[in-house]
């Protein structure tokens, strides 16, 4: 390892096997929560009946997708108690208890009864396991956004990025994909119904003990392991004032310096966020009631799907690198904007198996991209002692409220055959905030705060 001097503080720079665990293990965190998140899209159709039982069935999905939405919005509280917990005593910790909190409580979805089985005691105990799930879910991400990001060195960090935040969710629908097609073809048709939503909900407790597995022997971020030095060495002469403000991250990230800060972020995130959970996060709910694919074909093309949103958010992440993080938003802004509703509408209109590969596979890799170079982005605005807490909260309230956008699409959405206009016109409208958060944000590149 190297030792540089970096504002009177000694960073110690990370060896190749640290930051290989360290980029590693933040991917691997983000996919096995959103492995967690995605299992309940996959099965929402059975859902639907099974816990939010309506003779009319978008209402019926309308509430699974409610279900979901409500996890979302309780992603900010995750982030507000690990995000403080990475900030006050490492990455490290707060990741592996937020991985394996999501883990189980995925887990505890495969023994809820159904209305059948128990009444409304049903949805009411599945929409409590969600709040549970959402508080560790935001936890994920306080740990996960930062620990690989400040690792790496300076020129892989968009690239890092994009593998951790938009490679990571690709993992995760990749690894839920695999599952959804091996439950499917261990139950079939009716018996699916029965036991296979519980298998993949079961499926939930391996990120459990890959979890800890895996980050039991991460080493701890070298930027935070400075700072955490440093405030040890100047503890025994810091004043009271000091020492409070070391205890509050979340207290300094809202004080009048970061709150417009934090409030700017929100223009990115929230578009960033609907445009994923419009795109990756609908599509197999598309496929399966404006397309009518099998199991079998959607299974298939989602698996693509994740494999090109891992390409694509790396190389999308990278490119923020090259020609700035500002661009890359305005670039991916106007692409979004023309591509989102033009793909939407070529899906619902075509019953060729390769085209409609070719546009699911597209919409993925376009709604993935566009939020790679967020990652590094909202790191690049807050120091070491606040950033967890800073890029946990920017991030999960943005995709708090873009993950209600499939349930407003749902509800708006009469028939399964209004689905495709409506996606258009809320993609195409997400895409001009995400354009308008681009143009009025400062270029951040190379600014993580151990350079400054």
């Amino acid at each position: 390892m190297e030792e540089v001097l970096r504002n009177d503080r000694v960073v110690r720079s990370a060896g190749s096997k640290q930051v290989l665990a360290a980029v590693g293990a933040s991917c691997l965190g983000w996919a096995l929560d959103l492995f967690d998140l995605f299992v309940v899209l996959f099965v929402a159709p059975v859902i639907g009946k099974l816990f939010f039982p309506s003779t009319d069935s978008m209402l019926s999905l309308a509430a699974v997708y409610a279900s979901f939405a409500v996890t979302l919005l309780m992603r900010p509280l995750g982030s507000a108690i690990f995000g403080s917990l990475a900030d006050r005593h490492g990455r490290k910790r707060s990741m592996i208890i937020s991985v394996v909190g999501v883990g189980f409580s995925t887990a505890a979805f495969g023994l809820l009864p159904t209305v059948q089985q128990a009444g409304v005691i049903a949805p009411v105990l599945f929409l409590v396991l969600r709040l549970v799930q959402g508080v560790f879910v935001g936890g994920v991400v306080a740990s996960t956004h930062t620990i690989g990001t400040e690792t790496v060195s300076p020129k892989y960090r968009g690239a890092v990025s994009g593998f951790v935040g938009g490679g990571g969710a690709g993992l995760g629908a990749l690894l839920a994909s695999l599952v959804y097609l091996a439950v499917s073809a261990a139950f079939p048709g009716a018996q699916f119904e029965v036991w296979g939503w519980r298998c993949m909900f079961f499926a939930g407790i391996v990120s459990s003990i890959l979890g800890v597995f895996v980050f039991n022997s991460l080493e701890e971020s070298p930027v935070w392991a400075a700072l955490a030095s440093e405030k040890r060495k100047s503890a025994p002469v810091a004043g009271h004032d000091e020492q409070k403000a070391v205890r509050s991250p979340l207290r300094t990230l809202f004080s009048k310096q970061y709150r417009g800060i934090l409030m700017v972020n929100l223009l990115l995130t929230i578009g960033g966020g609907s445009g994923y959970y419009l795109t990756s996060g609908f599509l197999p709910t598309f496929l399966k009631v404006v397309n009518h694919a099998p199991n079998t074909l959607a299974g298939l093309i989602l698996m693509i799907s994740s494999v090109a949103v891992i390409v694509a958010s790396t190389a999308a992440g990278h490119l923020s690198t090259l020609i700035g993080r500002r661009r890359s938003f305005m670039w991916l802004g106007v692409a979004r904007l023309i591509g989102f509703p033009l793909l939407f509408i070529a899906l619902a209109r075509t019953d060729s198996v390769v085209m409609i590969g070719a546009c699911a596979v597209l919409l993925s890799a376009l709604g993935s991209a566009s939020y790679a170079p967020i990652l590094i982005f909202l790191n690049e605005r807050f120091p070491t002692a606040i950033r967890a807490s800073g890029t946990g909260l920017s991030w999960n309230i943005g995709f708090a409220i873009g993950g209600m956008m499939p349930t407003l699409v749902s509800i708006v959405s009469r028939t399964p055959a209004d689905l495709p206009i409506v996606l258009a016109v809320c993609l195409a409208a997400v895409s001009v905030l995400y354009l308008v958060g681009a143009f009025v944000i400062p270029e951040t590149r190379g600014s993580l705060a151990d350079e400054n």
